[in-house]
Parts: C-alpha cells; structure tokens; sequence
C-alpha cells in the first residue's frame, strides 16, 4: 500500500499528461443526457393540441396507398397508447394493426414469438410486405423485425427509439431493471443502426425518457432522422409524427424518397438529417 501511494505521489511527467489526455477524451465522449423525467409532464399541455393538429396533418397528407401497418407500443404500454395514431391512419384509407400482445416488456420469448407470427399473419393477409411503426421500445423491435425478416418489411419508422443505447443512458433504469427481473434483462448495448430496408428515425430534443441524440440514426440512401418538436410521451400522439407517418407510407414500395414536408408545416420538424444529393441536412 505504501509503495503503491508513493508512486501515485509523485508519477512521472508523462504519466500526468497521459492522465489528463485520457480524462479530457473520456468528457468528450461522455454520453449525452436525456432530459429531466418531469419534463414528460408537459405531454398533457401538448394533447390538449393533438385534436386541431390531427386534423392539419390529415388534410396536408397525402392520400392513397391504403398501406398494411403494424403500430408497436412503447416500454410497458399496449396498444390503448397508440389508438390515435391507428385512427389517424385508417382515416386516410391505410390499414394499420395493433399488436395485440399486452404491455411491450421488451424482446420477451411470447413477445419475440409473438411479433414474428403476427408479421406472418399480416404479410399473408395483405399479400404484400408491412410497414411497421414503432414507438419508443417498439422502434427498436420493428427495426430487429427488420433485420431479421428483410423480406417481410416494407420500412420501420421509430419514434424516439434507441439507436444505440448502454445500460443507464436512459432516465428509466429502475422500471427497466423491475421489467428484467420478471420477464427478460434489457441487454447491456443496444445498437439496431444498420437495417436494410428503408427507416425514418424520429427524435425530440425535449425527450425526458432518452436521450435524444440516441435516437438518431446514421443517414444513408435508405435511412434518414427527422426532428420533432414536444417530449417523449407525446410522439405517439404527436401531430407532426401523424403528418411524417402517414406521408411516408404514402410511397409505393421500392420508391422510398426522403422527408420533404410541406412548406407550410416545416417549422414542425427543426432538423432533417438525410444523405441524398436532393436532402441535405438542414435545420431551422
């Protein structure tokens, strides 16, 4: 003990600035912060809006299509918080789903079975691949679904999902740790960046569940991350979310195209990250 506190006493020069070079790249590369849990209260405010914002969205989305859609729920919710949403679509002529599996407790054995026979069932039902739409934990699923099923999957469109995501980078460590113990552990690295079908990742600055930066994915021919304004509660119910969902499943399969909103709705949506020669990246 002695000698071991006499060399930290007194280390070498070079040791002292290798010490201070690696503490500066560990600050640098800190992981970013979601913001305080309570600021989720404010998605009662923003659904006092959800109502008039509906209705703009409906009338400036595009029609047609009539789309199969699979809605997945976000980390212990059901298919009671994206019923909005669902009405939304139907109004404009698609086709969405629950998924009728009870609280999404993440990658569960009934819920992994359950997802993959569900996606059997659609893509037979519709003769055609399903575009799935998930929030929060259930982007992460559909994007998984992605991966593993290509051929079943139109594109996956995830709301405030993680991208890439370490065991306490979230503002929910103990609800998930409760969830692990009774059904399955939340794996310690999450990273579901790379899927190869099309993706649109949507992200909040404001989100008090994850980080948004986590959310964020890498843009590339098929892959794009569009920014909303509001928190992480509310995307689901989110008129902007409702406009970006129902244009991008608007597209025919095999014709994706980036995020292009209409002008008088831009101010909705403060970043677009996309890589096409036509969609650079632009914020407001």
């Amino acid at each position: 003990m002695v000698e071991l506190y006499e060399e930290w006493e007194d280390p070498p020069r070079d040791a002292v600035a290798e010490a201070v070079d690696e503490a500066a790249d560990d600050a640098a590369h800190e992981p970013p912060r979601a913001w305080p849990i309570v600021a989720e209260a404010l998605t009662v405010p923003e659904l006092l809006v959800t109502g008039p914002g509906a209705l703009i969205a409906a009338v400036a989305a595009p029609t047609g299509g009539a789309r199969p859609v699979l809605v997945l729920p976000g980390f212990v919710t059901g298919d009671v918080t994206t019923m909005i949403l669902r009405s939304f679509l139907r109004s404009l002529g698609h086709r969405p789903a629950g998924w009728g599996l009870g609280l999404n407790v993440g990658v569960a054995d009934h819920i992994a079975g359950g997802l993959d026979r569900l996606l059997l069932e659609l893509t037979h039902r519709h003769g055609s691949t399903i575009d799935i739409v998930g929030w929060s934990a259930g982007g992460l699923l559909g994007r998984l679904l992605a991966q593993h099923r290509t051929e079943l999957v139109g594109q996956v469109i995830s709301l405030g999902s993680p991208i890439r995501l370490r065991t306490g980078d979230s503002n929910i460590g103990p609800l998930e740790e409760i969830a692990g113990k009774l059904f399955v552990p939340t794996p310690p690295h999450i990273d579901v960046d790379d899927i190869p079908v099309p993706s649109t990742a949507v992200w909040t600055s404001q989100d008090g569940i994850v980080p948004g930066e986590l959310c964020r994915q890498t843009p590339g021919p098929i892959a794009e991350t569009v920014q909303v304004r509001g928190t992480h509660c509310g995307l689901a119910n989110n008129p902007a979310v409702m406009y970006l969902v129902a244009d991008r499943i608007a597209q025919r399969p095999g014709e994706w195209e980036p995020f292009t909103p209409r002008p008088a709705l831009r101010w909705w949506y403060p970043s677009l990250d996309q890589e096409a020669p036509d969609a650079p990246v632009v914020a407001l």
